[in-house]
Protein backbone atom coordinates (compact mmCIF):
# COMPACT_ATOMS: atom_id res chain seq x y z
CA UNK A 1 0.00 0.00 0.00
CA UNK A 2 1.26 3.45 -0.91
CA UNK A 3 0.94 6.22 1.63
CA UNK A 4 0.83 8.97 -1.04
CA UNK A 5 -0.12 7.78 -4.55
CA UNK A 6 0.05 11.30 -6.09
CA UNK A 7 3.64 11.77 -4.86
CA UNK A 8 4.43 8.33 -6.31
CA UNK A 9 3.03 9.42 -9.71
CA UNK A 10 5.08 12.63 -9.72
CA UNK A 11 8.22 10.73 -8.69
CA UNK A 12 7.74 8.19 -11.50
CA UNK A 13 7.43 11.02 -14.04
CA UNK A 14 10.50 12.81 -12.60
CA UNK A 15 12.57 9.59 -12.58
CA UNK A 16 11.41 8.70 -16.11
CA UNK A 17 12.63 12.05 -17.40
CA UNK A 18 16.00 11.63 -15.66
CA UNK A 19 16.41 8.16 -17.16
CA UNK A 20 15.33 9.34 -20.62
CA UNK A 21 12.37 6.95 -20.83
CA UNK A 22 9.61 7.38 -23.41
CA UNK A 23 6.82 6.10 -21.15
CA UNK A 24 6.20 5.44 -17.48
CA UNK A 25 3.55 3.16 -16.04
CA UNK A 26 1.69 3.36 -12.73
CA UNK A 27 -1.46 2.15 -11.02
CA UNK A 28 -4.63 3.95 -12.06
CA UNK A 29 -6.87 6.26 -10.04
CA UNK A 30 -9.33 8.97 -11.07
CA UNK A 31 -7.15 11.69 -9.49
CA UNK A 32 -4.02 10.51 -11.34
CA UNK A 33 -5.96 10.41 -14.63
CA UNK A 34 -7.19 13.98 -14.06
CA UNK A 35 -3.66 15.21 -13.29
CA UNK A 36 -2.40 13.47 -16.45
CA UNK A 37 -5.24 15.10 -18.44
CA UNK A 38 -4.17 18.54 -17.20
CA UNK A 39 -0.48 17.83 -17.93
CA UNK A 40 -1.39 16.79 -21.49
CA UNK A 41 -3.65 19.80 -22.04
CA UNK A 42 -0.92 22.17 -20.81
CA UNK A 43 1.69 20.49 -23.05
CA UNK A 44 3.91 18.84 -20.44
CA UNK A 45 3.35 15.24 -21.61
CA UNK A 46 2.69 13.66 -25.01
CA UNK A 47 -0.19 11.34 -24.15
CA UNK A 48 -1.69 9.22 -21.40
CA UNK A 49 -3.56 5.94 -21.78
CA UNK A 50 -5.74 4.12 -19.26
CA UNK A 51 -5.14 0.39 -19.81
CA UNK A 52 -7.23 -2.43 -18.37
CA UNK A 53 -5.52 -5.80 -17.99
CA UNK A 54 -5.90 -7.74 -14.75
CA UNK A 55 -5.76 -4.37 -13.00
CA UNK A 56 -6.14 -0.83 -14.33
CA UNK A 57 -2.92 1.02 -15.14
CA UNK A 58 -2.07 4.50 -16.36
CA UNK A 59 0.63 4.80 -19.02
CA UNK A 60 2.11 8.29 -19.50
CA UNK A 61 4.18 9.15 -22.61
CA UNK A 62 6.81 11.72 -21.67
CA UNK A 63 7.60 14.72 -23.86
CA UNK A 64 11.07 16.02 -24.73
CA UNK A 65 12.35 19.10 -26.60
CA UNK A 66 14.44 18.16 -29.64
CA UNK A 67 14.39 14.55 -28.45
CA UNK A 68 16.69 15.23 -25.46
CA UNK A 69 15.62 17.92 -22.99
CA UNK A 70 12.55 17.10 -20.86
CA UNK A 71 9.55 19.46 -21.06
CA UNK A 72 9.09 19.20 -17.29
CA UNK A 73 12.07 20.81 -15.56
CA UNK A 74 10.48 20.85 -12.10
CA UNK A 75 7.73 18.86 -10.43
CA UNK A 76 6.94 19.33 -6.73
CA UNK A 77 4.27 17.93 -4.43
CA UNK A 78 2.98 20.71 -2.17
CA UNK A 79 0.16 19.18 -0.12
CA UNK A 80 0.81 15.80 1.44
CA UNK A 81 -1.35 13.43 3.53
CA UNK A 82 0.52 14.52 6.67
CA UNK A 83 0.32 18.25 5.94
CA UNK A 84 -2.47 19.51 3.71
CA UNK A 85 -2.01 22.93 2.08
CA UNK A 86 -5.17 24.88 1.33
CA UNK A 87 -5.37 28.26 -0.39
CA UNK A 88 -8.22 30.70 -0.88
CA UNK A 89 -8.95 32.08 -4.34
CA UNK A 90 -7.01 35.32 -3.73
CA UNK A 91 -3.87 33.44 -2.59
CA UNK A 92 -3.53 30.90 -5.44
CA UNK A 93 0.21 31.02 -6.26
CA UNK A 94 1.75 31.87 -9.63
CA UNK A 95 4.48 29.39 -10.59
CA UNK A 96 7.50 31.16 -12.13
CA UNK A 97 5.40 34.24 -12.83
CA UNK A 98 2.90 32.25 -14.91
CA UNK A 99 5.38 30.08 -16.85
CA UNK A 100 4.50 26.99 -14.79
CA UNK A 101 1.24 25.66 -13.40
CA UNK A 102 -0.14 24.77 -10.01
CA UNK A 103 -2.74 21.99 -9.82
CA UNK A 104 -5.52 22.35 -7.24
CA UNK A 105 -8.41 20.18 -6.14
CA UNK A 106 -11.43 22.40 -5.71
CA UNK A 107 -15.16 22.02 -5.27
CA UNK A 108 -15.35 22.51 -9.07
CA UNK A 109 -12.97 19.62 -9.74
CA UNK A 110 -9.24 19.53 -10.44
CA UNK A 111 -8.12 22.86 -11.92
CA UNK A 112 -4.95 24.73 -12.83
CA UNK A 113 -4.04 27.92 -10.99
CA UNK A 114 -5.29 30.11 -13.86
CA UNK A 115 -8.64 28.32 -14.01
CA UNK A 116 -9.05 28.57 -10.22
CA UNK A 117 -8.31 32.31 -10.24
CA UNK A 118 -10.73 32.84 -13.12
CA UNK A 119 -13.48 30.85 -11.37
CA UNK A 120 -12.60 32.56 -8.05
CA UNK A 121 -12.32 29.26 -6.15
CA UNK A 122 -9.66 27.99 -3.76
CA UNK A 123 -8.82 24.49 -2.65
CA UNK A 124 -6.05 22.05 -1.83
CA UNK A 125 -2.79 22.87 -3.60
CA UNK A 126 -1.70 19.46 -4.95
CA UNK A 127 1.47 20.13 -6.93
CA UNK A 128 3.47 22.62 -9.00
CA UNK A 129 4.90 21.95 -12.45
CA UNK A 130 7.41 24.05 -14.38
Amino acid sequence: MQSDPIADMLTRIRNGHQAGLKTVEMSHSKMKAEIARILKREGYIEEYVEEVDTKKTLKVSLKYYHGKKPCITGLRRVSSPGLRRYVVSTEVPRVLGGLGIAILTTSSGILTDREARKAKVGGELMCMVW
